[in-house]
């Protein structure tokens, strides 16, 4: 069993840490590193891979280089939630950086028999998120242009403002052509990888699953390594419904929870969209759902459902999508 239970506090520029022992949470040490690939690297050096288990938040790019050295180096090592971490610990005063790397390993000792140990993704899929991410952030931004240009035109008719428009064409030109490149990359990718070109392929054949949606899905899913089942995959998107009641008093109607990947559930619902444009049997589902009363948003949600499973479905099965008739 590890010995020190490490739990780490990361911020731009340092990393606090305080070390505990797992049996009786004792105070090993304390202490701040610079957070850069040589002040980690030598305080790493000091510990024994096999003794220790490292704990952090999940904090994005910040602690990427932390993360990428652990996993060099075999140590292992935890992401914890940081809504999860914060609503776990009740009510607390005063918070400094120490305080919580105390409080995060405290937190790995007592969760630590239900805790899996993180397992940093291949560079092609870390790769692959980030262009995702890139992505993503230059489409919202050529929709504000997009946006931006139609006020401005229908200004234009009481003021003169071609400077102004020919400027945001340009810049909406600009950002286009950006995306493109991003998606060409991304297929390069893709084809590099004989594992991702597999899934990637399967995938596409499930009707309404393009290809910038069979990227999300594999980039959100480790390649499908990340989640057991097509269940947890619609909770972490935020499609599977979950009842509301106690008692015989509180009768909540059933609805999906407001903690999800909205960005993930945009695409699966545009996917929901086209797939009940162009598969039947979808098609005649959302139909008969639609005229039964049921609202258009929650039966969409129901189809993305279903896509999401059909999804999973070809991967594990290792077996093609067939088009059923309607």
């Amino acid at each position: 069993m590890k010995k020190l239970i490490v739990g780490i506090d990361i911020s731009k520029d340092l990393l606090d840490y305080c070390i505990l022992q797992s049996i009786d949470f004792t105070v090993v040490g304390r202490g701040v590193i610079e957070n850069n690939k040589v002040a980690i690297s030598r305080w790493l050096e000091k510990f024994d891979s096999e003794a220790i288990i490292v704990s952090m938040e999940h904090t994005g790019h910040y602690g990427a280089l932390l993360t990428w050295l652990l996993s060099e180096r075999k140590i292992c090592f935890h992401m914890l939630n940081p809504l999860e971490l914060k609503r776990s610990m009740g009510i607390q005063r005063g918070k400094t950086d120490a305080i919580d790397a105390y409080r995060i390993a405290c937190y790995t000792i007592n969760n630590r028999q239900k805790m899996e140990p993180y397992s940093l993704p291949v560079e092609k899929l870390r790769k692959l998120k980030v262009l995702m991410t890139a992505r993503e952030r230059y489409v919202k931004m050529s929709v504000q242009l997009k946006n931006s240009l139609k006020a401005n035109q229908i200004l234009a008719q009481t003021i003169n403002l071609k400077g102004l428009i020919r400027e945001e064409k340009r810049q909406i030109g600009s950002l286009e052509r950006s995306i493109d490149r991003f998606e060409d990359q991304m297929k390069a990718i893709i084809d590099s990888s004989e594992e991702l070109r597999t899934n990637y392929k399967k995938i596409t054949q499930v009707i309404g699953v393009g290809p910038i949606t069979a990227i999300k899905c594999i980039t959100e899913t480790d390649n499908f390594l990340k989640f057991s089942n097509a269940r947890k995959f619609s909770c972490h998107s935020g499609l599977a419904p979950f009842p509301y009641q106690s008692g015989s008093s509180i009768r909540g109607r059933t609805k999906t929870h407001y903690l999800r990947n909205k960005t993930l559930k945009a695409i699966l619902f545009k996917a929901a969209g086209s797939a009940i444009q162009h598969d039947p049997q979808l098609k005649r589902y959302y139909q008969r759902k639609t005229q039964e009363g049921k609202h258009k948003l929650s039966v969409l949600n129901a189809v993305a459902n279903k896509i999401v499973l059909r999804i999973f479905a070809v991967v594990k099965r290792d077996e093609p999508f067939i088009k059923l008739a309607a």
